[in-house]
Formats: C-alpha cells, structure tokens, sequence
C-alpha cells in the first residue's frame, strides 16, 4: 500500500455490515439443529476440517484472455491481450495474468469445464445442480448454519459493500445469492455489508467488570442493539446465551480488517494494479468496474479470515464486471480485461501467496469461475458474447494436487476436445472437500435428495 498515511489506510479496510441481527437470523437459530447441537467438532467425522472460498466471476469470463489463450489461433479468435508463459513448462495464460502466470505451478487450471447454456444466472453457485439453493447452504444443512468451537457462521457471502462504504448494491438481477432453497431460511448465507456496522453491533462496550453480569450485558444489547424482535425467534433464551459466547469470542475480529498485519492488508491492496479515474464512463458498467477494482482485495482477505475462524464456505462476488459484449454496457474485452483482470490477478495471487505462507494449501479450497464463458470469435464490436460450451475454472488448495491443466479445448476454444468437465462434477468435487460422504451417508436426518446432490457428479479426474 502507498504510504499515504492512517487515513488512506483507513479507506482501504473500511467494512460495513449487516449488524448482529444478520449474523443471529442466518446463524443462531440453528443451534440445536440437524449436524450441530452442542457437539465438539471431533465427535462430527463427516466434517473434513477444510474450506471453501468460491470466487465467482459473474457476467461469464473468457478462457481466451484468462487460462486459454490459443496463441496459434486466428486473430479474431486468440486472446486479444496476448498471452505469456506460465512456470509450467508449454502452458501460457492471456497476458492480463501475468502474476498468475509465475504460480500457475500452486494451482490447477480445467479448460474443458462447460457450464451447459449461454444465460446469465448465478449456476454454478445457485443453479439445477445444488437445488436452487446457495451451494454453501447444502454445506450449512450438514454441518449446521454455526461453527460450536468459533461460533462463526458456516456459510457467508460477500459482496462489496462488505468492504467499501460506497459500494453500489450487490446485483440480484440474475438470481439470489443468498437462497437456501428449500433448505430453510437458516441455512441461508451471512451477508454482511448491509448497511449497518456489523463489528460494533458484535463489539463489547462494557467495563469487564460487568462481564460476568450475563442479564445484565443482555440487557444493555437490548437498549443499545436494537435486539427487541429476538424473543420472536425459537430458542431465543438459548439465542441470548449463543450470542453472549460469539460476543466474547471475538467473531466480529475476523470480520475487521484493522485487525490484519497491515503488511498482509498492502499486499492484497489492488491499488497500485488499478485506478478508478481510467475507467471510459461512457460504459454503464463503469461504476461496476470501479467496485470490483477497489473490492476484490479486501474481499479475498476477509474470505481468508472468515475460513481461518471456522467458515466452512465464503461465497465471493465483486459487481457484473466478466459480461464484455463492447456494447453500451460493457468494455470489449482488451480495454474490460484492464478494468477486470488486472486487479483479480493481483487479488487471487495475493490470497494465493498468504495461504501458502500460512500453511493453509491443505485446508482452503479455491474456486473461481462464472457462469459460462465466451465466444470463440470477436463480434464486430471487438467484444466476445455469451458462450455455453466453455468455461475457465481455476481450484487451488483443499489438498488437491498442484500445477495440473485438466483437459483440452477445441481448436477454436468453444468445445472440449478432451475430458469434459460438467458443473455436477465440480459440485462433487467440492463437497468431497468438504465433507466425507461415507460418513454423510449415515446421518438419518438429511433429506434424500440432498444425499443425492451431494454425491452427483465425480471428482474432476487429475486433480491428484
């Protein structure tokens, strides 16, 4: 980060909220539910101790300009930024990319994944394959919607008003983020950034000597946190005492970035990679390229956080940036990737380079994909549309192997040519990760059909 002093800092780690009574109506009520009760985390051997951050590049991102440049391509159909050499020896990526490049050796890339239709939605994360709900909800119904140990809720979701104040509000036009299908409402994700504080609505403000005052540190929360309306949730007794430990534990730590080594916090800052002032307003996107440009850091350290306090799954999502038609909404792709790849290279790089450091590689599972990708050939604006039949996916972490490139894509870049991977699969894959499914297999309490979703698909093979 630039020395530009405490305030710049100040502006790079402000993170809104949506206050404690988020984190009690996605998370507390349900203490006592199916997989979680008050049982220690050893005595749950279908939970793997590991997490997922999705990382999900909404608008559909190109496999041209991302992991699969067709440098030998024609002109209109190769990456239109370049392409440059990775540190695996015959494998480029589009030259965007240029810090992912040098790790492409930590990471597996798939270029013959398909997300099956050009429409835009929010599959693989909400879709057919994870029963219309928010892929971390079916993680939330088995291992409960709170980590016991942590007290911090299983499945999150971030958007950027979870980390800039100014943020536009998070795109719902294509599909809710936040669905727990018929799952129940309290297997929906956390989403903090909505409007309020949510570190000072989780904070202590009272001497210590009052701590072990619990009725009466419930009721000052009553006068000074709006807590009025939890009698009308069940268990609201047991809510209060929940409540009391997640206070005094600290959850609200791993949601403040002030708390981070400002040395972690600079290497994540994508300030130096990006500036707002360059975007072309004459795109209706603009305000969306700024957002994700200025969010897609913070985002991935507090996804960090959260997975190192408990979070089992930490959906990530900046604004509508991968859609790039070079129509009045969106930049054709050379001018989008500056606005939208440049500063997710830099953020995904930084995430990937603190995970190693931390010894996190087994425990923290990466995916980052969209909804589909794009057209093999430029339209006549020098954007690429929408397109079913490919789609780049990165994993790294959870204890896959490293440096693989699973598959082969047709020499136009539309359509497998090896090993297809479909987004059961990738599914599969994840929830693999998460849990073990033999064990699963014997919870009595989960509905049938959420056994099946969680065991569609396979393993995408060559992940090791």
């Amino acid at each position: 980060m630039h020395s530009g002093g405490a305030l710049a800092r100040r502006s790079f780690l402000r993170v809104g909220g949506a206050g404690m009574a988020g984190l009690l109506g996605a998370g507390l009520p349900g203490i006592g539910g199916p997989g979680i009760g008050g049982a220690a985390e050893a005595a749950r051997p279908f939970l793997r101790d590991k997490s997922v951050i999705f990382l999900f590049m909404h608008g559909g991102p190109s496999q041209f300009e991302t992991f699969d440049p067709k440098s030998e391509g024609t002109s209109n159909v190769r990456s239109q930024t370049g392409d440059i050499p990775t540190s695996i020896a015959g494998i480029n990526f589009g030259a965007t990319f240029a810090q992912l490049a040098t790790r492409a050796h930590l990471f597996n890339t798939v270029r013959s994944f398909v997300t099956g239709d050009g429409n835009h939605d929010i599959k693989p994360v909400v879709g057919v394959a994870t029963q219309r709900a928010n892929m971390g909800s079916l993680y939330s119904r088995v291992a409960g919607p709170m980590r016991p140990a942590t007290a911090m809720p299983t499945n999150i979701t971030l958007f950027p008003p979870a980390v800039i104040k100014d943020a536009g509000p998070p795109i719902t036009d294509f599909g809710n983020f936040a669905s727990a299908g018929d799952l129940g409402p309290s297997y929906a994700p956390l989403v903090p950034g909505g409007g309020g504080s949510f570190q000072e609505d989780m904070k202590l403000h009272l001497p210590q000597d009052r701590l072990g005052d619990r009725r009466g540190l419930l009721a000052e929360l009553d006068r000074g946190k709006r807590w009025r309306d939890l009698a009308a949730i069940r268990g609201a007794g047991a809510i209060h005492d929940s409540a009391f430990d997640a206070l005094l534990r600290g959850v609200s730590d791993a949601f403040d970035l002030e708390k981070e080594d400002p040395r972690i916090v600079e290497r994540y800052d994508t300030a130096p990679h990006f500036r707002p002032e360059s975007i072309d307003k004459k795109w209706n996107n603009h305000k969306h390229y700024a957002d994700h440009g200025q969010s897609i850091g913070k985002l991935l350290l507090l996804a960090r956080r959260l997975c190192e306090r408990g979070a089992g799954f930490v959906t990530v999502t900046t604004s509508f940036v991968w859609d790039m038609h070079a129509d009045i909404n969106n930049a054709p792709v050379t001018e989008g990737m500056g606005y939208v790849g440049a500063p997710f290279d830099h953020a995904v790089a930084a995430l990937i380079d603190d995970i190693e450091a931390r010894g996190l590689s087994e425990k923290i599972l990466l995916v980052c994909c969209g909804e589909m990708g794009r057209t093999p050939q430029l339209n006549a604006a020098g954007g690429r549309d929408h397109w079913g039949g490919l789609a780049p996916l990165l994993l790294y972490g959870g204890g896959l192997g490293k440096g693989n490139v699973i598959g082969r894509s047709s020499r136009d870049g539309g359509q497998p040519a090896s090993d297809p991977v479909f987004i059961a699969d990738l599914v599969g894959t994840i929830m693999r990760t998460l849990l073990d499914l033999s064990e699963v297999r014997l919870l009595d309490s989960l509905p049938k059909a959420l056994q099946a979703t969680l065991s569609q698909g396979r393993p995408i093979p060559g992940l090791g």
